[in-house]
């Protein structure tokens, strides 16, 4: 196996956009956890009745739970991490397509480009698209646009670099796509599951209430909890994602046969045609998010 392009072959733009997306990814998932954690124990305070001297506790768990969720509610407003989240990943996604088109040969730096014009090239492409989101991503790196590695790649004779694409690139994200599809769909299963059982259990404790006089309020409680579970599902989408994942996975393992035994002359343009596979991938999972498309989806 040929070695490709790795993290650390990648332009600096692309490192400081990706740390940029995982660490507004963390801080969104974080809000979405507590803000429907509070939601719940506001619903836990709201189902009881207890009473500490003159103090009403559940009260005071409402209060403290519906002001958890003010709060995550404010930060994510002022902070905007979501947005961050994707934008950040639309730029890190186009920065290596364009890296590994650059490094390989492919259309729109063939091989036969002068070195000096492919590098201009690259640096105008990825200025364009840093541009677009200046004002959410930081870019701080002082690292080159045109790594070591990207040129050896670059100027390596056809079947070295036809390799390291097929197996860096092509199987290396086929294998990706193909474990976050069954980690999602197992994922998805289980929320399913757990979501219908707790349906059952707060329609029997609803019946238990109408018939059996109860005072504690437990499918109120129930129901707070599905809201607050599906509202993660939501969030994770883990049915499109594993969809999504399962088509890509099917389309890169087309791309690596075909790549395999394309002639050089057919090389830019079939790549090309690779790196849409994975590019309209990112483009289904941004669609709804942002208005950012990553390089090569079409746009």
């Amino acid at each position: 196996m040929t070695a490709g392009l790795a993290d650390a072959d990648l332009p600096g733009v692309w490192r400081d956009a990706d740390t940029s997306s995982l660490s507004a990814q963390n801080l969104t998932l974080r809000l979405t956890r507590a803000k429907v954690g509070g939601g719940v124990f506001a619903a836990l305070g709201g189902a009881l009745t207890w009473q500490f001297g003159r103090v009403d506790l559940a009260a005071v768990m409402i209060l403290i739970g519906f002001s958890v969720a003010l709060g995550c509610e404010v930060t994510a407003a002022l902070c905007k991490p979501e947005q961050k989240w994707y934008d950040g990943r639309a730029v890190a996604e186009s920065a290596k397509t364009l890296a590994w088109r650059y490094a390989i040969g492919a259309d729109p730096f063939p091989s036969d480009m002068p070195r000096a014009d492919a590098h201009d090239l690259l640096r105008r492409r990825l200025s364009d698209i840093t541009r677009e989101v200046s004002d959410v991503v930081v870019f701080k790196t002082s690292d080159v646009i045109v790594t070591q590695r990207m040129d050896e790649l670059r100027t390596a004779a056809f079947p070295v670099r036809r390799d390291a694409y097929v197996d860096g690139r092509t199987i290396d994200q086929k294998k990706w796509y193909a474990r976050k599809a069954e980690f999602n769909r197992k994922r998805g299963q289980i929320w399913r599951v757990v979501l219908v059982l707790a349906e059952v259990t707060a329609v029997m404790l609803a019946l238990g209430k109408l018939f059996g006089n109860w005072q504690i309020d437990f499918a109120g409680l129930f129901a707070a909890f599905i809201g607050a579970g599906a509202a993660w599902v939501a969030v994770k989408q883990f049915a499109p994602l594993a969809s999504a994942y399962s088509v890509a996975t099917a389309e890169l393992g087309i791309q690596a046969n075909r790549l395999r035994s394309v002639e050089e002359e057919r090389w830019a343009f079939v790549v090309a045609d690779a790196e849409e596979a994975i590019s309209r991938e990112h483009t289904t999972w941004l669609a709804s998010r942002t208005s950012i498309r990553p390089y090569g989806s079409g746009s």
